[in-house]
């Protein structure tokens, strides 16, 4: 039908130009119905070709360089619908024992962090307050009294102690210096012994030579009373000698008198450790009651359960009058405002799929596409980390493509409304054919 409207519209302008023609229209219409003029239609049917001729070939063109930058387009991107949202549920659970009074929050109920949730009966750790209270106030009193004497008993002590060392050290510098007269006696008694010796001697060779007449009497009589006096000095030399052996016992029996008062007064540290020892174990019990009373505090504000973070009440299990042991689940609080989406991607899709990669997430529930990147790659194929992981080494094997979780993670502020939820189904499709400035960026 365009053909020959194309067809049409030629001839009228060829008829137009002709001026002998005074009906154009009619006139094309019975020349070309005309059986007598046979050129009017092999020209028309050659500018149809003609036509056929420059057109086809541009649209083979064109419909080459549309499906070229088609299949560019989408070879570059990595699908998969194994995908949903996920985040992490925080378990809300009691740290006491103890009957629930009133529960504040209900099931999908929006909650700030610290928002009180749930409420134990207090009266019990409230008691237990009190209790630990008064133990501490006896506890302290004791340990103060404890460390009242112990000053004056180490005053005392101390002095009478550094009394009796200082006669024990006086008593060891008298016997050092009852030792060193007494060496000096002796060395005194070796000499007058050798002075002795030698005038014997002399009064032994000056006789011999009296008897033959060869010296005078004189020099003989002197050399005798040299001989007695020196007897005499070897006489007194050991009395000395005794005489210090006398005051070196005596200096001993001072020692042994200091060291004894020593002794004794070393029993008063012995009473100053008792003592302290005392004062340190009633300070520990003090120390011990002040964490008691810490506890019963703790335990005190444990009866407040409350919001750990920002989120939606989830699982709601409390009920008042309900009695909950420590550690049993009450409720979930979702944080909706740190999700990402695990997409389980077959290996062969992750050839060029890097962290930072762009990814377009579309949500089922909602029919909307948010923009994200690729944060990271598991660790490991599904398959490894599942109850059963399998043992390829036994049976037969028959090749199985894997799938690893890949966490995506959207980009801030697409989600004001805080409409995505934990489990719902998404498609995403990452941009593997060349690497983002991100993905540039956590590569290096």
């Amino acid at each position: 039908m365009a053909q020959d409207r194309v067809v049409d519209f030629d001839e009228r302008i060829v008829l137009d130009e002709r001026p002998e023609v005074a009906d154009g229209t009619a006139a094309s219409r019975k020349a070309a119905k005309d059986p007598q003029k046979p050129d009017s239609g092999p020209s028309a049917n050659g500018k149809r070709m003609a036509r056929a001729k420059i057109i086809a070939p541009i649209a083979a063109l064109l419909l080459a360089a549309v499906a070229a930058v088609t299949y560019h387009y989408y070879a570059g991107w990595e699908s998969t619908d194994d995908a949903q949202i996920d985040g992490y549920i925080n378990p809300i659970s009691s740290r006491v024992a103890g009957y629930i009074t009133n529960v504040y929050v209900d099931d999908n109920q929006h909650v700030k962090a610290g928002t009180l949730l749930a409420k134990i009966d207090p009266k019990d750790y409230e008691v237990a307050v009190a209790s630990a209270q008064a133990t501490l106030a006896n506890d302290q009193a004791t340990a103060d009294a404890s460390q009242v004497n112990v000053p004056v008993i180490s005053v005392n002590t101390s002095s009478q102690l550094a009394s009796a060392e200082a006669d024990v050290a006086n008593a060891r510098a008298g016997i050092s210096a009852a030792e060193q007269q007494l060496a000096a006696a002796r060395a005194a008694v070796l000499q007058a012994e050798a002075n002795s010796t030698k005038a014997q001697d002399d009064v032994k060779r000056y006789k011999q030579l009296v008897d033959k007449q060869e010296i005078s009497e004189q020099v003989y009589v002197q050399a005798f009373q040299t001989a007695n006096g020196a007897t005499a000095a070897v006489q007194a030399a050991t009395a000395n000698v005794q005489a210090a052996q006398d005051a070196v016992r005596q200096a001993q029996s001072r020692l042994a008198q200091a060291s004894a008062s020593v002794q004794s007064a070393q029993t008063g540290p012995q009473q100053i450790r008792i003592q302290r020892s005392r004062a340190v174990a009633a300070s520990a019990a003090a120390q011990k009651s002040k964490a008691a009373l810490e506890q019963a505090q703790l335990n005190l504000g444990y009866t407040r359960i409350v919001a750990p973070v920002d989120g939606v009440v989830a699982k709601r299990s409390a009920q008042p009058g309900q009695y909950i042991a420590p550690g049993q689940q009450l409720m979930a609080v979702v944080p909706l405002d740190d999700l990402w989406v695990t997409a389980n991607f077959k290996e062969t899709q992750l050839q060029n799929m890097r962290p930072g990669n762009l990814v377009k997430i579309h949500v089922d529930a909602y029919g909307r596409t948010y923009s994200g990147h690729v944060e990271s790659i598991a660790g490991g194929t599904g398959a490894v980390f599942s109850l059963l992981p399998p043992e390829n080494a036994t049976g037969n094997y028959v090749k199985v493509v894997q799938r690893l979780p890949v966490r995506l993670r959207l980009d801030k502020g697409q989600d004001p409304d805080r409409r995505l939820r934990p489990g719902m189904s998404v498609v995403p499709d990452v941009y593997v054919k060349e690497q983002s400035p991100k993905a540039q960026g956590a590569a290096q």
